[in-house]
């Protein structure tokens, strides 16, 4: 997948040649401007610009962003690119996301936004938090011609764990480094954790509205070239109808991982760099003005919501982890950070238990405190 694979610059030239129009359709490996660029952990992401001295002629764009998406496995994942591909195209007639200049099988052509995403470490500054509420808010109070129920979470979850436990069951051959992680996340009962904080979500009626699901720093773009700071989401891979207490939880939650780190496993948990209730509040209380609800009661809403739905994106995270662990070939430390995350889900329901749960759990006894 190199910049400097030939064979590569081929394909993106041809893609392009195909997908736009002007004097894109004379462009060849030879002559186009190519880069890879740093992406996500599901896809591959280039940059394509047109020969030094070529002139659009009819508005066509002069670089384009290529995504070419990972492995596809079973309909239910060709099925969700289906849906992230119509989302990504309201999103960009709307002008909440990239232009869409083109789809085509295994991936798509976006417009090219002279930006970078954002470090870990700057979720916390004040007004790039409070950006980042706003945009959330937007996307909350979208109205997407998709299911309203929220059944994306548990479905996707169920989905992951009947890939994750055949590969638990079946695992023969795995790094001697791994044997410790694996060994740490058979203790415990993925089945039986689902079915659980299932219940604890159910106890009460959590407000739903169309949410990005994964809006962590890699996904949050900053506009270079302008006078005050813009910021541009990309990534709606997740996009769905949700509980709007995870989107916000699982943003909170990735101010804790930096997946920068140059050597394996490849990122980096800073577990103290967590919000405090006040950088929490802040940007509660940004969100909350975007949608014109402001309010005390309201912001001791979402803090309930959220403590409810850190556990979600722990766990949601840590069965994502482990099936890209046996399926992905991106290199990434998918065993260590299943560990992490699953570790993280844990310490959360004991606090929840041990604070006067609204339900038990037989199981804890047997199954818990293994991940240490």
């Amino acid at each position: 997948m190199s910049e400097k694979n030939p064979e590569m610059r081929e394909t993106a030239a041809r893609i392009c040649r195909d997908y736009l129009h002007g004097v894109w359709k004379h462009v060849t490996a030879e002559n186009i401007i190519f880069k890879r660029i740093s992406g996500g952990l599901s896809n591959w992401l280039y940059n394509v610009e047109l020969p030094n001295g070529a002139v659009p002629v009819r508005g066509e764009p002069r670089q384009v962003l290529l995504r070419l998406y990972g492995q596809v496995h079973g309909e239910r994942a060709l099925e969700g690119l289906i849906t992230e591909s119509v989302i990504f195209t309201l999103l960009s007639e709307r002008r909440l996301g990239p232009k869409l200049h083109g789809v085509f099988p295994g991936g798509r052509i976006e417009e090219y936004i002279p930006a970078r995403p954002l470090l870990t470490k700057e979720l916390a500054d004040p007004t790039l938090s409070l950006l980042i509420a706003e945009k959330m808010g937007q996307i909350h109070t979208m109205q997407i011609p998709i299911s309203k129920e929220p059944t994306w979470i548990w479905d996707t979850m169920n989905n992951w764990l009947n890939t994750t436990t055949d590969i638990l069951e079946n695992i023969e051959e795995v790094d001697s480094r791994q044997l410790e992680n694996v060994s740490a996340i058979k203790c415990i009962d993925l089945e039986h954790e689902i079915k659980w904080f299932s219940t604890l979500v159910m106890q009460q009626k959590h407000p739903v509205t169309f949410c990005h699901n994964d809006m962590q720093e890699g996904n949050i773009l900053l506009r270079q070239s302008t006078r005050k700071p813009e910021l541009v989401l990309i990534d709606f891979e997740y996009c769905s109808y949700n509980y709007r207490g995870f989107d916000i939880a699982n943003h909170f939650a990735e101010w804790q991982y930096d997946y920068t780190a140059a050597e394996y496993p490849f990122f980096h948990e800073r577990l103290a760099a967590g919000p405090s209730k006040e950088q929490k509040l802040n940007f509660i209380r940004a969100y909350l003005k975007t949608l014109g609800k402001e309010g005390s009661v309201e912001e001791e809403r979402i803090m309930q919501e959220v403590r409810v739905f850190s556990l979600g994106s722990h766990l949601f995270w840590g069965l994502w982890s482990i099936v890209n662990a046996k399926l992905s070939e991106i290199p990434f430390g998918y065993w260590d950070y299943a560990v992490c995350r699953l570790k993280n889900y844990m310490y959360l329901k004991e606090k929840i238990l041990a604070s006067g749960p609204p339900i038990s759990d037989g199981s804890l006894k047997r199954k818990s405190g293994e991940i240490d």
